[in-house]
């Protein structure tokens, strides 16, 4: 059984202490910033057997902890069980936690929600639960689209920044569930597309992975792909949710690592929507659409490729800032600049340099050093944001990065596991035993109808 220690937010008065405790199933967890408050609550479900309840209060009761309010309900997490609440003085912190370490033998599932910041063994850092929960995000970026450094070629255009704070306010304005508001390119904008359009698919044939070169045409016949069109978000986001599930999300600048992964986690990729400055259309200093559509978009839609993006994202789920900082460093040698091997050739899968005519060509000329993928070594290794890359990680699969990125994974602290839920749309916390056997059983079920398929073919 796994114990976490999480935070919740308790200000004002409460009418129900289970109340606060559902806030962390639908809110997320929280660190109080009012830390004079000194008692924690204690959710716990108890092992059938007579006298629990009473064994579990004698514990409290050794351990000279002052309980001030004691609630029970039918449990919502675990079939035909009780769920208890005890509300404590948290006064001493080490007295408190060494009852709650004799309680967990009595218990099925607890949980500690604190008010004071000192009795927690570690804290989780809020994240999503439900995909609607990228709004509360969306807009903390760290640098508005109109807002362009003194070496940006658009940073003396006038014109070209109001063209990207009218694109961004686009985005910033946008909410889950709504369709993707479709953008009027103007000519120079189609113009610049067009270059780049033009140069990468020469390239694409003998320079992409075969992935890549399946899923192309489809873009070009169902979501408009062209040399003189600029698809939209809207059309991909509707292709992509029907081939993998992942879709859109208009974005109006960077998001910090933590929450552009977050949103892998739910199949969500955040993208740009302005165009690169025209006096530049092959190079770009941050992404634009030319980078998200004709780089990020084709794999998405591949479901080998999707699955891996996603079990990065799910990875950083409550993950600390170390570890993310490993993860965002594995997503820039592999999502932005990953190499693969493929019938003996390698070939670039990276948004990086499938997006970039220059970088795409140095990759494969022998010129750089290439490295296996492994994520103990490359979330590890710095690189350059404004040069070709000196060392490029080589992948045999997709498959087998999938494979790595699951057992990098496991390695990171934090006191439970996580799924998504396709049905909802959701990550569930898997921090039960109940939990669990719910979750064998239906993998039960799902191998029961492989194997009533494989004896019908």
């Amino acid at each position: 059984m796994v114990v976490t220690y999480d935070f919740i937010n308790l200000n004002g008065k409460i009418k129900s202490a289970f109340d606060q405790a559902e806030q962390i199933s639908s809110d997320g967890v929280y660190i109080l910033e009012d830390r004079s408050e000194k008692t924690a609550y204690i959710v716990f479900s108890l092992k059938e057997e007579v006298g629990a309840l009473a064994k579990a209060l004698k514990i409290f009761e050794n351990n000279s902890v002052n309980l001030l309010h004691i609630e029970s309900r039918s449990s919502k997490r675990l079939t035909g069980q009780y769920e208890f609440i005890v509300e404590a003085d948290a006064g001493s912190s080490s007295i408190l936690l060494t009852a709650v370490d004799q309680l967990r033998d009595l218990t099925s599932y607890l949980k500690v929600i604190a008010r004071n910041h000192a009795i927690s063994r570690e804290t989780i850092p809020w994240f999503p639960k439900k995909i609607k929960d990228l709004d509360r995000f969306a807009n903390q970026i760290l640098s508005y689209g109109s807002e362009l450094d003194a070496d940006h070629p658009g940073f003396t255009d006038p014109v070209y920044r109001a063209r990207r704070k009218q694109l961004a306010d686009i985005a910033f304005y946008y909410k889950h569930g709504q369709p993707i508001p479709r953008v009027d390119y103007t000519e120079e904008e189609i113009k610049s597309w067009g270059i780049v359009f033009r140069q990468l698919t020469k390239l694409f044939p003998t320079h992409a992975c075969k992935e890549f070169n399946h899923i192309f045409p489809l873009l070009v016949e169902n979501c408009g792909y062209r040399e003189d069109n600029i698809p939209q978000l809207e059309d991909i986001s509707n292709f992509l949710k029907d081939v993998t599930g992942f879709s859109l999300r208009p974005v109006a600048g960077l998001l910090s690592s933590r929450d552009f992964l977050a949103g892998l986690a739910f199949r969500v990729f955040h993208s740009t929507q302005y165009v690169r400055h025209p006096s530049s259309p092959l190079y770009t200093p941050e992404p634009d659409v030319c980078h998200e559509l004709l780089g990020h978009v084709p794999l998405f839609a591949d479901p080998m490729f999707a699955q891996f993006s996603q079990e990065i994202g799910l990875a950083s789920l409550g993950a600390p800032d170390d570890y993310i900082e490993k993860l965002a460093t594995c997503y820039w040698f592999t999502v932005e600049f990953g190499i693969c091997r493929q019938e003996g050739n390698l070939r670039a899968y990276g948004a990086g340099l499938l997006s970039s005519f220059g970088e795409l060509e140095y990759c494969l000329s022998g010129k750089p050093e290439l490295k296996p993928f492994n994520p103990e070594v490359t979330g590890i290794t710095k690189y350059p944001i404004t040069e070709y890359q000196p060392t490029y990680f080589v992948s045999e699969s997709f498959e087998d990065a999938k494979d790595k990125m699951i057992a990098f994974a496991e390695t990171i602290p934090r006191p439970f596991g996580v799924r998504y839920n396709a049905y909802t749309q959701s990550v569930e916390i898997l921090d039960s035993k109940h939990q669990l056997e719910n979750l064998l059983k239906n993998l039960s079920s799902e191998m029961k109808t492989v194997v009533d398929a494989l004896r019908k073919l």
